[in-house]
Formats: structure tokens, sequence, C-alpha cells
């Protein structure tokens, strides 16, 4: 559903259908406003900064006051576990590019995920980069480069698209892989751009590296303990994520 009357206070994108879940249980159509409660609204827009892109301006054209990030990152600080909570201050882009996150809306949502929850938190900034970090040594050599704590795909574009429209915007992230991890090649890419898993590329890449069977389970309790941490935040702060006019 869309509609230029559809929000009235924050659009939040997210970038995987997982992270749609954390935020509404029903099933969730990519590429369109997805009305929440309290006149927020979700755009599920795939990976990429591209398609970040689209579903900033998608939301803003709907009537969106605020623009949000909502999902995961990866780990570029080993101090930063699975299932911790960041909102991070500045956004980086691999250019060099940096965007400030809204002060007085992210102190709002910190401290109400401070009150109502136990999960570990962090702050600092996230590099958002145009190609995934799937290795250990790629991870550590982006946290060499940019000093950031933390790595996505996103944020970069929208955090642009809302200083482009001279909106707020907040980014929260829970972490999924930590920075020792490695997500095996075959497996990111047996998933479509939503992150659902696109069943004969799965079929076929195990079948093709058996050994991808014993990393299943650890990728799965991974994304369990990231959409668990966002569960908690959406149920803390409300779909509009703690903004308030």
């Amino acid at each position: 559903m869309s509609g230029a009357a559809t929000i009235r206070t924050t659009g939040v994108v997210v970038a995987l259908a997982s992270e749609a879940k954390a935020l509404v249980s029903r099933n969730v159509q990519p590429e369109c406003v997805t009305p929440l409660a309290d006149g927020a609204a979700l755009w599920l827009s795939g990976m990429g900064q591209a398609a970040a892109q689209r579903a900033a301006h998608g939301l803003i054209d709907a009537g969106a006051k605020a623009l949000a990030i909502f999902g995961v990152a990866g780990a570029l600080d080993a101090r930063l576990r699975n299932g911790t909570l960041f909102c991070p201050e500045c956004i980086l882009d691999d250019n060099g590019r940096d965007y400030a996150t809204d002060a007085r809306w992210r102190t709002h949502l910190v401290q109400r995920l401070a009150a109502t929850t136990q999960l570990p938190h962090a702050n600092g900034s996230l590099l958002s980069v145009q190609t995934p970090l799937l290795t250990a040594l790629a991870k550590t050599a982006a946290h060499e480069r940019y000093a950031t704590l933390a790595v996505d795909m996103e944020s970069a574009a929208v955090a642009a698209v809302a200083r482009e429209r001279d909106l707020p915007f907040v980014c929260v992230r829970a972490i999924v892989d930590e920075v020792d991890d490695t997500v095996p090649l075959a497996l990111h890419d047996s998933v479509d751009a939503w992150g659902r898993p696109r069943p004969l590329g799965l079929i076929a890449a195990l079948c093709r590296h058996p050994s991808l069977w014993a990393d299943l389970p650890r990728l799965y309790s991974r994304m369990q303990g990231a959409t668990l941490a966002l569960r908690t935040v959406a149920e803390a702060t409300g779909p509009t994520l703690g903004w308030r006019a």
C-alpha cells in the first residue's frame, strides 16, 4: 500500500525481510510503503545503496517527516558481539563522506533503550560500503583504515537523502556477524536481494561445497541473536523508533 498521506511520522528503511519482521508481523511486500502504527511506515528495500536510496525517496514522497535505517550490521571491532545494539553518531561511506545522525533523536532513543532493556549497546561510527565484507581479514582491514566499529551497505545512502531533504535521520543496527566470523561467499550468493534463500541456489551451493553444512547453524544463530535484539528495540521504542516532532 502506498499514498501521499500514508506517513505522518518516521519512514523506516529495512533491507532484509527478516529485519522487517522485527517491526511488523505480517509479510511485507518489497519496494513499497508498508504502513505501521503511530503514523510510521516501513519500506523493504533490498540490499545495497541504490535500493536504500530509492526507499528513502519513496518514504519521503509518501509523507515521512524523519528517516531511519533499521537492521543488522557486521562488527569491525572485537568488542561488538552478536546481538549488541549500535546507534552510531556518524555514518562514513567508503569514499570518505560522513553524515551525522540527529543528536537529539539518537540521545532519546539510546536513553529509552537503556531504561527499558538489558541489551548491550555501543557508540561510535559506522562504515557503509558498496560490497559486503565477508571475511575476518576484510573486516580487520576496514577497521584499521576507517576506525569505525561496524559495517553495513545501506546507511550512508539513507543518510545522504535525509541531508539532501533536510530531515532528521537515525540509524539503529544490531550486530549479526562478529569480526572473526566469515560468511562463505557461496552461502551469501544463495540468498536474494532481500535476504531470502533461493532454494535451488542454496541446494546447489551445499552440493558443491558440503562443508557449508557446518556453517548453517552458526549463521542461523547469529541472525536469531540480531533479530531478537531488533525486536526488543521495536518493543521499547515503537514503530517511530522514538522520534518526536
